[in-house]
């Protein structure tokens, strides 16, 4: 018998972890494929959604938005319960961009947009 064609203990107990998490698949399987309850219906079309009941009444969170014009751009600062959230600035020359307060609010970041999803670059290479 050669050395390498032996059972191991090692081996062994490998096989019994396998059939334990194979197992475990199996009783586990159907509790997660539990269906989701349906969500409710629309609102028919031209009905007033209501707000939510926090949000209804509460001036501190609306936006708070202020317009200062100027002879080169305009700034539009939005404050939320008086926290500075975003200014956007349009340039009178130039696309609109945002200055974002980092988490100690004594910076500014600059964005394009909003958005804080990842870009992936998608460079044209070849066009024929």
């Amino acid at each position: 018998m050669h050395a390498l064609d032996r059972p191991t203990a090692t081996g062994s107990a490998h096989r019994g972890l396998a059939a334990l998490a194979l197992a475990g698949a199996f009783v586990a399987g159907p509790v997660l494929a539990q269906i989701a309850p349906a969500p409710p219906p629309p609102p028919p079309p031209g009905a007033e959604v209501p707000l939510a009941a926090s949000a209804a009444g509460d001036p501190d969170l609306e936006p708070q938005v202020t317009i200062v014009r100027r002879a080169d751009e305009t700034r539009e600062e939005v404050r939320i319960g008086g926290e500075l959230k975003f200014i956007k600035v349009t340039p009178l020359h130039g696309r609109p961009y945002y200055l974002v307060p980092d988490a100690n609010g004594l910076t500014f970041q600059r964005r394009d947009s909003l958005d804080t999803s990842l870009k992936v670059p998608m460079w044209i290479l070849f066009s024929w």
